[in-house]
């Protein structure tokens, strides 16, 4: 379990009280997800199974919307496809089995676009525009990133040429979804904090989205829409390239580049993937009809046997920043009885907060209020006057960190006292570092004042 991971566990174990007064001060963004994570803690009880399941499912939902979609517009073998080709997507091998929100966010985007096309084609009435509308609400209360969605869909309505009163109705439901999303959008500006330290962007990291541009535009113009028909490229490539090009110019603003934020939009790359497929099997049954149907499974056999040692990496603790977990089991064997305990920086205690039973008998000597008593992730911690008075009380001290490799700098007074302190006044006589966490044991220097 990583940091992301052990946010989640750890919110969704609190009461419905504690998590909206968390709300108020720290990731709003992710309220709704939380509640809903309670809400299934509550039901099946807590367990690593109970916090990923919805995301492997939500992904399932997703894969399945393509499949529909492609089949509507490109036919089985385009919809079957890209269908598959969305589960084998690197990024969505990382996501889908993930304790976070962003596989439920591209669930909605895959029903928001087969309702869109229901109703473009003619098929669909009042109650499909209000469930639309309704999808990409829910996907804004998840994400509000994924509003994205909204002007690839426009992209699709101007695409495909359609009438009047369907632009109408899509404008309402649009503007319905938006005005539920709006108050979340507003709010959470003033906890903009917490995406600082996001880098700026990078000519390095447009190197991916074009990739994914470049193979999503080889889709679409193999595609060949049938007559009076939706095309998939009027569909995929804008749900693909717009909330790309979205967050690329959102990111010039404020740097915001992460690709979960648009994981959704690697539907749209997966059914132009199916598209692409569709048509190498109408080429293939042009010329040899019995060799037709071998083309999918081929294809599928190839791209499992390239893509296995990153599915393998995805699915490896070491695909993560870090391992909570490591950490505590480290903590057990080390601690002994009277022994103090500290976090650089105070986001580590995510340890102690989803294992406490590990860090029983330690005394957490740097924390002013807890996370629940503060309305925080990680508590409140004393003035560093303070907590360098309680350090130089103790003999032991077990010191929960970063590993080297992604460690930064002390960036508060806090660290630079706790720093300071373990540097000059203590020895360390035992380390142990597993999966980007650190615990260091320290003893009080013989003499040391």
């Amino acid at each position: 379990m990583w940091r992301d991971e052990a946010a989640t566990w750890q919110v969704a174990r609190r009461s419905t009280a504690e998590t909206v007064h968390m709300l108020g001060n720290v990731d709003v963004v992710h309220g709704l997800y939380y509640l809903l994570m309670h809400g299934l803690f509550d039901l099946f009880g807590p367990g690593t199974a109970v916090l990923r399941l919805p995301s492997v499912v939500a992904m399932a939902v997703a894969a399945s919307c393509v499949a529909a979609l492609g089949h509507r517009l490109a036919g089985p073998w385009a919809g079957l496809g890209g269908g598959l080709a969305l589960g084998l997507l690197p990024a969505v091998q990382f996501y889908l089995q993930e304790g976070r929100p962003y596989a439920l966010v591209a669930a909605g985007a895959g029903i928001a676009t087969l309702l869109l096309v229901t109703l473009l084609e003619g098929r669909g009435r009042a109650v499909h525009w209000v469930a639309y509308g309704s999808a990409v609400a829910l996907g804004g209360l998840l994400n509000w990133l994924s509003l994205m969605i909204l002007p690839a869909h426009l992209a699709t309505l101007l695409w495909s040429r359609a009438d009047r009163a369907t632009g109408r109705r899509w404008t309402g439901a649009a503007l319905a979804a938006t005005t539920c999303v709006l108050p979340l959008v507003l709010f959470s500006r003033s906890q903009s904090a917490q995406v600082s330290w996001i880098p700026p962007l990078t000519w390095h990291m447009l190197i991916g989205p074009t990739i994914l541009l470049v193979i999503g535009c080889v889709g679409a113009l193999l595609d060949r829409p049938r007559a009076r028909r939706l095309s998939a490229a009027a569909v995929g490539l804008p749900l693909l390239a717009v909330p790309q090009l979205g967050l690329v110019g959102l990111s010039l603003i404020q740097p915001l580049f992460l690709d979960r934020y648009v994981l959704f939009s690697l539907l749209g790359l997966a059914l132009l993937i199916g598209v692409a497929i569709g048509a190498a099997v109408e080429a293939v049954a042009r010329r040899r009809p019995r060799a037709a149907p071998w083309v999918l499974p081929v294809v599928m056999a190839v791209a499992v046997a390239a893509l296995l040692p990153q599915a393998l990496a995805k699915r490896s603790p070491a695909s993560r920043v870090d391992d909570v977990l490591a950490a505590a089991g480290d903590i057990r064997r080390m601690k002994k009885p009277g022994d103090a305990v500290l976090f650089i920086p105070a986001a580590r205690r995510d340890t102690r907060l989803v294992s406490p039973d590990a860090f029983a008998g330690l005394r957490d000597i740097a924390l002013a209020r807890g996370p629940e008593e503060s309305g925080t992730l990680k508590g409140t911690e004393a003035r560093p006057d303070r907590i360098r008075a309680v350090m130089l009380a103790q003999r032991r001290i077990l010191l929960v960190t970063d590993a080297p490799g992604v460690a930064r700098p002390p960036a508060t007074a806090r660290e630079r006292a706790k720093t300071s302190v373990l540097r000059t006044h203590f020895r360390p006589v035992a380390d142990e570092q597993a999966r980007g966490r650190r615990v260091t044991v320290y003893e009080r220097r013989t003499g040391a004042r």
